[in-house]
């Protein structure tokens, strides 16, 4: 695999790579009960995915979902967050789901919140993530599943100025 890295600093070490590969097809629900597959269920515009692992990773999907939409980008790019969770059994995972809804009024954050109940290790291993102590967020090329960039941590300010030259 052929990557070029650029490395950037803000408040927390943001780690960023411009490569070539296919994000993996995932199935999950959003949060109003609805089955999504990702990244295929949101190609018409390029997709920004953030991959949480973590239920303490909220305020850092926040706080890049903020930033992106502060600077347009929720215009211009399908943002979705997908909380990633070890399969479980169903009770376990209708008690999750029904946590994080109730948590969630606003049906705009519902739609964009898909959980994924999937072999978690596998799924690191996919998308080459050394660990699940952080988010990780993908920008993946309109109508493919082409990744055009990844990084890892908060999305910074500088990286805005490589996901709007997709």
């Amino acid at each position: 695999m052929l990557f070029f890295s650029v490395s950037c600093q803000a408040e927390q070490e943001s780690n960023v790579s411009v490569e070539y590969g296919e994000f993996p097809q995932i199935s999950g629900r959003d949060l109003n009960k609805r089955d999504k597959v990702v990244p295929d269920d949101f190609v018409d515009k390029n997709l920004i995915i953030i991959v949480a692992f973590q239920q303490w990773h909220q305020p850092l999907v926040d706080e890049s979902i903020s930033l992106l939409e502060n600077n347009g980008l929720g215009e211009t790019h399908n943002i979705i967050e997908v909380p990633t969770v070890q399969k479980t059994s169903k009770l376990a995972e209708v008690y999750l789901d029904g946590i994080m809804r109730a948590g969630i009024r606003d049906d705009r954050i519902r739609n964009r919140t898909i959980t994924a109940y999937l072999d978690k290790n596998q799924f690191l291993e996919t998308l080459d993530i050394p660990s699940d102590e952080t988010i990780h967020w993908f920008l993946i090329e309109k109508n493919s599943k082409d990744i055009l960039a990844r990084g890892y941590g908060i999305i910074a300010e500088e990286d805005l100025e490589l996901i709007n030259s997709y």
